[in-house]
């Protein structure tokens, strides 16, 4: 899974619309300087990426230097929900920046306390403690310690597991790593531990058997019992496809933590923030967690995380045991409370549920004219995913994918490398300010892209 987008300058056709322009080759021969310098001082990791070198990025648009502007589908991996620096985003972190507090580690700010305040306002009831950190990985690390820290309280030393999902990504860190579930991710870890363990995540496609015995079966399998399970966290919607799971599956999974003194974590990081349609995408299920882990799109630009929950298990700490150097960063706050107010003030959510049925409908049709190679297509607000496979066979095809994605960014289309657990999934994420005729001229791009990559076989 994996590999780079050539960086030798191509010609492509030009491209002249509302939304997008392409006039130069691509890439650019005058970026090859400073796609170069990046491959000669970082890690091969970081070659994933179309070799777009971004000038500017503002709304849904994404500019290089050369006069070239793509339609963002990438959000910048899900961040930009209120639109890439949004005037209010900027003034805030402008008027942080002049007002001479640029941070203050755990000493408090005001900054921090209205967003505390501003995320326990928008989170369900009774979950009204907030702790603020820097990235989604730090977020479901904490929430891993916080879980089994209660685990240890109501159960004793042998409730320390940790369930996660197979397929599943939670971040890069390394108990992150190990509650995620991705295929090929065993490569990534050392150090495994056998208390964390991931149960087939319940998506109707991959995993068929969607039955909330399935899941039992499983952790019985793995030598898990409920007396040893401290905590479950699980992707709102796992992010690989876009998949969401039955909803009476996941409310006889919180009915079943409750029962069993279980903390249940539903890791929101890239599916809060109005992304699927509504504020938080648990809220499709009916259900409330104990805690929530949440990032990205909080400030739609600046690195922020936070970690939402009930006091019960937000405060196991004593003073000065659970802190972050950069925790509540002033700057970052007053961008996270600009973006909340305009996702909120702008009815953003809103926009991305009227538009669901656009893209889903979009997606559908592109899976109509290529049956045998678009296995699965889903969306929700404007989270949106194409996963591809093998003609006929029911096989990932990384391949396939990333000729697609090529092809769109050839014709002034945005979108992040092939994701999913073997980089089989097209997918999408627009920021939510997005117009309806802008997505409409997008889907068109994408189904272009793929009549042709499909041709190309």
């Amino acid at each position: 899974m994996g590999k780079e987008f050539s960086i030798v300058p191509r010609d492509v056709a030009r491209v002249e619309t509302k939304y997008r322009r392409i006039a130069t080759p691509l890439p650019h021969p005058d970026s090859l300087p400073t796609l170069e310098k990046l491959r000669q001082y970082e890690p091969i990791s970081m070659r994933g990426q179309p070799p777009l070198v971004w000038e500017k990025a503002e709304d849904i648009f994404v500019h290089d230097k050369y006069g070239n502007r793509w339609i963002d589908w990438s959000s910048g991996v899900l961040v930009t929900n209120a639109g890439h620096g949004a005037p209010e985003v900027r003034r805030a972190i402008i008027d942080q920046v002049n007002s001479g507090l640029l941070h203050s580690y755990v000493f408090p700010n005001e900054e921090r306390a209205m967003l505390v305040e501003r995320l326990a306002g928008v989170a369900p009831e009774g979950l009204k403690k907030v702790f603020l950190l820097t990235t989604g990985s730090e977020a479901t690390e904490c929430a891993i310690k916080l879980s089994r820290a209660h685990g240890l309280k109501v159960g004793g030393k042998k409730k320390i597991g940790i369930v996660g999902w197979e397929r599943g990504f939670h971040g890069r860190t390394l108990g992150a790593q190990q509650a995620g579930g991705m295929a090929g991710q065993k490569s990534w870890i050392v150090n495994e531990d056998p208390a964390i363990v991931t149960a087939p995540f319940p998506d109707g496609y991959w995993q068929t058997d969607t039955s909330f015995e399935a899941f039992l079966a499983a952790l019985q399998a793995r030598g898990m019992s409920p007396e040893n399970v401290a905590g479950v966290i699980m992707e709102t919607y796992q992010g690989v496809g876009h998949d969401f799971a039955p909803v009476e599956f996941v409310r006889k999974l919180a009915a079943w933590c409750r029962e069993h003194q279980i903390v249940l974590t539903f890791d929101e990081v890239q599916a809060g923030f109005g992304r699927t349609g509504k504020f938080w995408a648990f809220e499709h299920y009916g259900v409330t967690p104990d805690l929530i882990c949440c990032g990205k799109g909080i400030s739609s630009s600046l690195p922020l995380s936070a970690v939402i929950g009930r006091a019960s298990i937000m405060d196991q700490f004593a003073p000065g045991s659970m802190t972050s150097t950069h925790t509540g960063n002033p700057v970052c706050c007053a961008a996270a409370l600009a973006s909340v107010d305009k996702i909120i003030r702008e009815k953003l959510a809103d926009n991305a549920a009227r538009l669901e049925p656009l893209l889903l409908g979009g997606l559908k049709r592109i899976q109509a004219r290529h049956p045998s190679v678009i296995g699965h297509v889903t969306a929700r607000g404007l989270v949106g995913g194409m996963q591809t496979v093998k003609a006929g066979r029911k096989e990932p095809d990384h391949d396939l994918a990333h000729s697609i994605i090529e092809r769109c960014f050839h014709k002034g289309l945005l979108l992040f490398a092939p994701v999913g657990a073997w980089g089989q999934t097209v997918k999408i994420s627009p920021p939510l300010t997005i117009p309806e005729e802008a997505l409409r001229e997008s889907i068109e791009v994408l189904a272009t892209a793929t009549d042709e990559a499909v041709a190309a076989l």
